[in-house]
């Protein structure tokens, strides 16, 4: 008996010691992600991103459509964005345990939406913002010529904070012009609420504060968001144009208004600047700043393991 006690003592000491010879498995848990203005998730650029993340981290990734993409992203209003993707993600046993949000440009709004706004939606991790407008744009984005722009173009004539106009030009929900701010308040839909701007709700910051990590990634040579620093929570000062203040300047920041200030000195916050266009991110980009945020073992990465082509850039957005 003492013998076989003694095999059985060596036999697992020598197994430990082969298990930690070999690299840990990087656990990882599902990816959400919601694609931005003009887009879809049948799209080539998008269905790429997905599958290559997915491939590097191990977990399933899924893009949530909203109605039927490119339209809806630019008539449906945010409120109802945000309903209809927070009814999707509770629909999803996938998710039932907890998962990430990839947004992209204008889905990262829709993202937030659902971290803030969801009642009953599954546990969110993390919150990987790619060209995010979180603190507003002042311009309508790029658009182009088609049906829709002549749509766009009309509505915008009207009165961007007028409720026609808000209920039926998606981007009206979030743009904030610095010098009619007023306006902004009263007839914006939606960045006002999930900013806090107006009727500071505890239930909002408790949601956004308790992310595990809050990635921005902003883009350099980004001309699609004005100013591109709302990618960082960056933006013009009330009443002006003259310069834009970062995040940690503005009130929003400040006054803590969401949990921005009380994630940022916790460390969860990931300021990131990356040299592309709007949302033309590189592989070597997204191995380095949004892989490490999709997997919980994050010190099993081997980083030199993933064979990509470098600094070859996917292009997440067409402006048609």
């Amino acid at each position: 008996m003492s013998y076989l006690k003694h095999l059985l003592i060596i036999s697992a000491a020598i197994s430990l010691a082969a298990l930690s010879l070999f690299p840990t498995t990087a656990n990882s848990i599902p990816f959400v992600v919601f694609h931005g203005i003009s887009d879809s998730c049948r799209n080539r650029g998008v269905m790429h991103f997905i599958t290559v993340l997915s491939n590097w981290s191990g977990s399933e990734g899924y893009c949530i459509e909203i109605g039927n993409g490119v339209w809806d992203s630019w008539t449906m209003p945010f409120m109802q964005q945000t309903a209809i993707a927070c009814e999707k993600v509770k629909q999803m046993s996938e998710l039932s345990d907890g998962y990430n949000i990839i947004g992209l440009s204008q889905g990262n709004l829709v993202g937030r939406g659902v971290v803030e706004l969801c009642d009953g939606g599954p546990p969110v991790r993390n919150l990987i913002s790619l060209a995010g407008p979180h603190a507003g744009i002042a311009a309508v984005p790029l658009c182009g010529s088609g049906l829709v722009c002549i749509l766009v173009d009309f509505l915008i004539e009207l009165a961007i904070y007028g409720n026609y106009v808000q209920e039926h030009l998606a981007p009206a929900s979030y743009i904030k012009i610095p010098t009619d701010l007023d306006q902004y308040k009263k007839g914006c839909k939606f960045l006002p609420k999930i900013n806090n701007e107006i009727h500071k709700n505890s239930t909002y910051k408790k949601r956004f504060s308790s992310l595990h990590n809050l990635v921005l990634i902003m883009f350099e040579k980004d001309v699609i968001l004005v100013p591109k620093e709302t990618s960082w929570f960056g933006y013009f000062p009330d009443g002006s144009w003259e310069t834009i203040l970062p995040a940690n300047e503005t009130t929003l920041y400040t006054e803590d208004w969401i949990g921005l200030k009380a994630l940022d000195e916790a460390g969860k916050v990931k300021f990131v600047n990356v040299s592309g266009g709007h949302l033309d991110i590189s592989y070597d980009e997204m191995e380095k700043y949004v892989l490490p945020y999709l997997v919980e073992n994050t010190t099993a990465l081997r980083l030199s393991d993933f064979e990509h082509e470098g600094k070859t850039l996917i292009k997440l957005y067409d402006s048609h």
